[in-house]
């Protein structure tokens, strides 16, 4: 479920800043960092049988500490938390985006394999190199 929602606090950011063809200045940056927050007040007081807010708020905390909102570390970071920002970032960059083309999967896997256990988890990262070289699964 949060896979599917985890980027519902966008719909408070201005849709100017969200399809901006260029870089975003500063304040437009602090600005796209506070939708996790936002993601997470709008569904924290929906029951789920899982954590689904606070992987929404965390799924932009990379494994060293330099991700946001909370600047948070390894582990104190949610399993489920750092596999969807490895499926997150893979899918970002694989994709069209305003302010640049897609940049292919294979630049996708390269930057997850780079960072592997500095920004992102080697236990999910492992596992979607796994999928993606062993052809059973596809972006599309």
């Amino acid at each position: 479920m949060a896979g599917l929602i985890h980027d519902v606090g966008k719909i408070q950011i201005p849709t100017e800043i969200l399809i901006k063809p260029d870089h975003l200045s500063e304040i437009e940056f602090v600005m796209i960092k506070m939708h996790p927050r936002i993601g997470y007040e709008i569904v924290q007081a929906i029951e789920f049988p899982y954590p689904v807010a606070m992987i929404i708020l965390q799924h932009h905390e990379k494994m060293d500490g330099s991700g946001y909102p909370s600047g948070l570390f390894g582990e104190d970071i949610l399993l489920e938390a750092r596999i969807l920002a490895v499926a997150d970032i893979v899918e970002a960059m694989s994709s069209h985006r305003p302010y640049r083309p897609a940049l292919g999967i294979g630049k996708a896997l390269e930057e997850i394999s780079k960072h592997k256990g500095f920004l992102y988890d080697p236990g999910p990262v492992n596992a979607c190199l796994k999928l993606f070289y062993e052809k059973k699964f596809k972006l599309k």
